[in-house]
């Protein structure tokens, strides 16, 4: 009887807590994809800047404007000599070269 009062009285918070339990074993079920995230933004970012530069062909400007996500990157080096870039975010850092023009750019480990 009193499990039923305690919902009668606070159906918010029966809700609330029904939905941050449900919430916590969404994030367990994914925790590895969520664990990739961050570097997703870095290499995602690398990966297509030296796409854009050095494939197509484009101005560094635009090719900064087209990779330029919401989410902030800590480090961007672009090495154009030896057509390489460097992209940090969320703690994480990756590389992306161009390797010819047949192959293009390739993330680099």
């Amino acid at each position: 009887m009193s499990r039923r009062s305690f919902i009668r009285r606070r159906p918010f918070s029966t809700l609330l807590l029904v939905l941050l339990i449900a919430l916590l074993g969404w994030g367990w079920q994914e925790r590895l994809a969520l664990w990739a995230f961050p570097d997703i933004i870095s290499a995602y970012t690398a990966k297509e800047y030296c796409s854009c530069r050095y494939v197509m062909n484009n101005p560094a400007e635009y090719c900064q404007s087209y990779v330029k996500q919401y989410l902030s990157i800590s480090g961007f080096v672009d090495d154009a000599a030896n057509k390489h870039v460097t992209v940090g975010g969320m703690g994480r850092s990756n590389s992306a070269a161009w390797v010819g023009e047949r192959q293009g750019c390739r993330l680099m480990p």
